[in-house]
């Protein structure tokens, strides 16, 4: 299968006042196309910086990483939006949905940004909305939905790019129980479609939906197991 990810000795600081936070202290893995991988750690650990380098969200002080191919850890902000926008979909507990604007619009707005033509982009978010079960919610604002309701549109947002990974941090983080198997019963769809899914949790039960679990501490890859 196909390597889609490779960061190598990765380092990243932190300065908090006068002290230096090593998040990342020589981080590396690999991961496959297709793969479904959940990152696990305490508070501080340095999971979540590592998603912020993986999504091209945060460059590495130190190290290399590779996506689909092409050296993209000291790529100029520019560059790395243009990565972000055409080859991650991003999914967050906060769900990151603009309140005035409706479901269908929320959806469409990275195709807005990436200059695709309006009546394309509409019917794109549409056909995302239908593959979350939103169909008959597209005209709500994210006032007017549920907690698992924003979430599906966040997913929807994060899929309508086509892109080849999707990165989850703390995805049903803010949801019931119930609701969040709902939410991770998408993931596990999106998965069986073909896209890598790449989510950050604190919780086991989540997690369990992965295949493999990448726990870090200290900045570090304490264990790393295939499920």
């Amino acid at each position: 299968m196909e390597e889609i990810i490779k960061i190598e000795n990765v380092c990243k600081t932190y300065h908090i006042g006068e002290s230096p936070v090593r998040a990342l202290d020589g981080v590396s893995l690999s991961i496959r196309r297709n793969e479904y991988v959940a990152i696990m750690g305490p508070s501080g650990s340095g999971k979540s910086t590592l998603m912020n380098i993986l999504g091209c969200l945060a460059t590495p002080d130190n190290g290399r990483y590779t996506l689909c191919g092409d050296d993209v850890g000291h790529l100029g902000d520019d560059a790395l939006a243009a990565v972000r926008n055409g080859r991650i979909g991003f999914v967050f507990q906060s769900f990151a949905l603009m309140p005035r604007m409706n479901a269908l619009d929320n959806v469409a707005l990275p195709l807005l940004y990436a200059g695709v033509p309006r009546q394309q982009r509409l019917q794109r978010a549409r056909e995302a909305l239908e593959k979350v079960g939103l169909g008959d919610r597209m005209d709500h604002d994210p006032s007017e939905l549920s907690g698992g309701q924003r979430q599906r549109v966040a997913l929807a947002r994060a899929l309508v790019t086509n892109p080849s990974i999707i990165l989850a941090d703390e995805p049903t983080g803010n949801l019931d129980s119930a609701t969040s198997e709902e939410i991770m019963s998408l993931f596990d769809k999106v998965n069986a479609a073909g896209n890598t899914v790449i989510l950050v949790t604190h919780s086991e039960q989540i997690a369990s939906h992965a295949r493999r679990v990448i726990c870090i501490r200290d900045g570090k890859i304490e264990s790393d197991i295939k499920q």
